[in-house]
């Protein structure tokens, strides 16, 4: 059964994936639940705004950890980069559509670069890098975002050569920027929030 290790490893990923640490990090912490105000995304940025920095902090690590974490395992069993792929993007999926919580989860971007940084550390902290300098210049998250994850898989190519990865890696852009729909009409039209802009009473 050479299969099963990573099918499931894969499917791990998934529940793990399906973990909200915003909306646990915000109960923990007797905070308004995220999906409730805002954006209503359980994601660090509206956890920020609305719960402040520990919750966000908490919720930014966990995050990023389900992401990070069943990569790393399927590299400790010496998984190739296609079923990494699979295992990272079976995590971001849980992320976006988690079982707990009916299915309706976050935008996926702490997620991915735990994924990232799982698969390839050095480039997953090039891409972190990417999304800071972005954030300074624009002081827009979702637009950093979309840069950032934009260029992941293209960075992945381009140390890697594999070309399962690259494919895997445009298919988690791709659910990005559709969960950032809204995001991009509202950066289009000047209306998106800043980072630094304050917490919504």
């Amino acid at each position: 059964m050479p299969y099963f290790l990573p099918i499931s490893l894969t499917i791990l990923a998934y529940f793990m994936g399906s973990v909200s640490a915003a909306i646990i990090s915000c109960k923990l912490l007797n905070k308004v639940d995220p999906r409730t105000v805002g954006s209503k995304n359980p994601g660090a940025t509206n956890v920020l705004r609305h719960a402040g920095k520990k919750a966000a902090l908490f919720t930014l690590a966990g995050d990023l950890f389900k992401g990070l974490i069943p990569v790393a395992i399927g590299h400790a069993f010496g998984l190739d980069w296609m079923w990494l792929g699979l295992i990272g993007t079976a995590a971001f999926l849980g992320h976006l559509y988690p079982i707990y919580y009916g299915f309706k989860g976050g935008k996926g971007v702490a997620t991915a670069l735990g994924v990232y940084i799982g698969l390839q550390p050095v480039i997953g902290i090039v891409v972190v890098i990417t999304w800071l300098v972005s954030a300074l210049v624009f002081n827009i998250s979702s637009l950093s975002a979309l840069i950032a994850t934009l260029l992941a898989p293209l960075y992945f190519y381009w140390i890697t050569g594999s070309m399962p990865l690259l494919i895997i890696l445009t298919i988690i852009t791709a659910f990005i920027y559709w969960r950032h729909r809204s995001n991009i009409v509202e950066i289009i039209d000047g209306t998106e929030d800043k980072i630094s802009d304050k917490k919504k009473k």
